[in-house]
C-alpha cells in the first residue's frame, strides 16, 4: 500500500521545526535554517542544488548516515503535499500569480504537488515535471488527490509544522523522519507539543547518529 511519508524534517533541541517571522529573506523563519545544516553538505543536497541551477559549492558532497537519510526522502515518490507556508510567505487571498515558490523555475519535486490553502488559485506548471495544485478542501482532500496522482507510489508530506500536526492528529502519516540538530530556537513553530503520539499509535522504529544530526524515524502501528 502507498504511504504518506515525512522526511528530513529538521527539529531543534527545544522542539521547533521552524523559527518565527517567516519572510522572503527568512523562508524558515528567523534562525530556522540552522535546522538544515546537516543537509547542506550531503551529496543528495548538492545534486539537487545543481539540478535547480544553484551553486552547490565545491565537491560532490558527503556520503554516510546523513546522506543516506536525505536520499531516502526522494525514493519512490509520486506526489507531494505542502502547507501554504511551505510554498511561500504570501498570506490571505492571492494578490496575483507572481509568487511561484522558493525554488526558481525548476523546483526539486518533479511530480504533482498539492498545496493546502483557503484561497483558490489555478494550477501552476513549472519546469522539470512539477505542477502545483492549490487545494481549498482541507487535509483529507489533499491526501486523496495526492494519492490518486501518485498512482501507487508514496506521497511525501513536506510541512510546515501546523500541516504535519494536522496529519498526525488524523493518523494519516505512516512514517516520519526527524533530523534533530544541535540548535536552540527559543520560539517559532513547535512540532509535537500537545500531541500524544503513543496514543495516536506511533512508535519509534529507527534511530541513528549522523555527522550533523540525530535521525529518528517514527511509524504508525498497524
Amino acid at each position: 500500500m502507498p504511504k504518506l511519508r515525512i522526511h528530513c524534517l529538521g527539529l531543534s533541541l527545544d522542539g521547533y521545526a521552524a523559527g518565527p517571522r517567516q519572510s522572503v529573506s527568512e523562508p524558515m523563519g528567523v534562525g530556522g535554517m540552522a535546522l538544515h545544516e546537516w543537509f547542506f553538505p550531503t551529496r543528495t543536497f548538492k545534486k539537487m542544488a545543481a539540478d535547480m541551477g544553484m551553486d552547490p559549492g565545491e565537491g560532490a558532497g558527503a556520503t554516510g548516515v546523513d546522506d543516506a537519510f536525505a536520499a531516502r526522502g526522494f525514493d519512490g515518490l509520486g506526489a507531494w503535499i505542502l502547507g501554504r507556508n511551505m510554498f511561500g510567505p504570501v498570506r490571505g487571498p492571492w494578490p496575483d500569480d507572481s509568487w511561484k515558490g522558493w525554488w526558481g523555475t525548476n523546483p526539486p519535486y518533479h511530480v504533482p504537488v498539492f498545496v493546502l490553502t483557503h484561497h483558490p488559485r489555478e494550477p501552476l506548471t513549472m519546469d522539470g515535471g512539477t505542477t502545483f495544485h492549490f487545494v481549498t478542501g482541507g487535509i483529507r482532500e489533499a491526501y486523496d488527490r495526492a494519492m490518486a496522482a501518485a498512482k501507487g507510489r508514496d506521497v511525501r508530506l513536506g510541512g510546515g509544522a501546523n500541516t504535519i500536526r494536522q496529519y498526525l492528529s488524523a493518523r494519516l502519516v505512516d512514517e516520519m523522519h526527524l533530523a534533530v540538530g544541535p540548535a536552540l530556537l527559543g520560539s517559532g513553530e513547535h512540532l509535537l507539543g500537545g500531541l500524544d503520539l503513543p496514543a495516536l499509535g506511533y512508535v519509534v522504529t529507527e534511530h541513528a547518529s549522523g555527522q550533523g544530526a540525530m535521525h529518528v524515524v517514527i511509524g504508525r502501528k498497524g
